[in-house]
């Protein structure tokens, strides 16, 4: 099999929840999606995102550049199409867009190999499992007030889910803080686990004042307390605490995460599916926190993460953000507060195309 062609066309999503983030509020994402053609009629995809058009442009570019890489080589020969890619891309990389770029490509490439063999990615991988553990994140966002998150949180419950993020960090008032973990955690009671994301929101001292304060309310992890780079604060941080800290998103490649691991500044790594490079980046990432006796945890892309942690021994739980489920007629389905494996062969995904031409730029 040789792939032939790679095509990509942004699709332009609304968010099922918009919300909004220090930037701007946000009602919709541009999907870069990406398709490979083979010599023998099979179709792989793959696809990158940008919130609110941001970076759209520039990111499809990316990918129109690096898919050439891909062009008469055989998706079986991975390694060929890592070093294809790296060719293109060495010079004005590792990170930022190329990096997502080479993600997009890369799990497409992953799905051709799974529909080559007739076999789900989460068995190419070595699967271990047929369902993967979730949590609810597509809400409890920053401008919702106390009654509106205790609220958005019962209903997730009410949907299955048995574990639910909300997002601190926008209070000036630290009661106001408190208040926000302590309305969710009575809403949802004690048997569902409760996550908090500052997103890089907060000094060390601000993390471990408001921190100690979260104890109480039986955190799982307290995300992103401190900048990304600041690797000492995240370390005192996480050794002033009981709550478990997890970062890792911002971080490109391994360099990054190898660092937090290094300077025990996080309990739990989270990993993002785009920023590290795809599937083949996020299991050497995987295989590197194993290294250290530390679990991870994905961000976003719960239709490619469902297939990895079948699979890896220490991964923890998945993110169900569902901003890309509207590509597809069959995402991944949600029962007893675990996401199921799809069956199909790769990805086990078939695209929506009667919603794609709706929402095509």
């Amino acid at each position: 099999m040789k792939i032939l062609a790679v095509d990509t066309e942004v699709i332009r999503l609304p968010l099922e929840v918009p919300f909004r983030d220090p930037r701007g509020d946000l009602s919709f994402v541009d999907h870069i999606l990406v398709r490979a053609r083979t010599d023998e009629g099979l179709v792989g995809i793959g696809w990158a995102f940008s919130l609110n058009g941001r970076n759209t442009a520039s990111l499809k570019g990316a990918i129109d550049e690096l898919k050439l890489a891909l062009v008469g080589r055989d998706p079986l020969r991975l390694g060929e199409v890592q070093d294809g890619l790296h060719h293109i891309a060495f010079n004005v990389g590792p990170g930022g867009l190329i990096t997502m770029a080479r993600a997009a490509l890369d799990v497409a490439v992953w799905d051709l190999r799974g529909k080559l063999l007739n076999l789900p990615v989460a068995d190419l991988l070595g699967r271990r499992r047929d369902r993967v553990p979730t949590y609810a994140s597509q809400g409890l966002w920053r401008n919702y007030g106390p009654e509106e998150l205790a609220s958005q949180a019962a209903s997730y419950v009410a949907l299955g889910f048995r574990a639910v993020k909300l997002r601190v960090g926008g209070e000036a008032d630290p009661e106001k803080e408190v208040e926000r973990v302590r309305v969710v955690r009575e809403a949802v009671g004690w048997d569902v686990d409760v996550m908090a994301d500052v997103n890089q929101g907060w000094t060390p001292w601000r993390a471990i004042t408001l921190g100690r304060r979260f104890q109480e309310y039986g955190l799982y992890w307290l995300e992103d307390p401190v900048p990304m780079l600041d690797f000492a604060g995240s370390a005192g941080v996480a050794r002033a605490l009981d709550v478990p800290i997890c970062a890792g998103e911002y971080h490109y490649e391994l360099a990054g995460l190898k660092r937090l691991l290094d300077e025990q500044a996080v309990d739990i790594l989270m990993v993002d599916l785009l920023r590290v490079g795809g599937i083949t980046g996020w299991l050497k990432a995987a295989a590197l926190a194993e290294a250290y006796q530390v679990p991870v945890v994905s961000h976003l892309v719960p239709e490619v993460h469902v297939h990895i942690f079948a699979a890896i021994p220490n991964g923890l739980t998945v993110e169900y953000m569902p901003w890309s489920f509207g590509l597809f007629k069959n995402p991944p389905r949600l029962i007893d507060g675990e996401l199921e494996v799809p069956s199909g062969p790769g990805l086990g995904l078939e695209l929506d195309e009667e919603r794609i031409r709706r929402h095509r730029v």
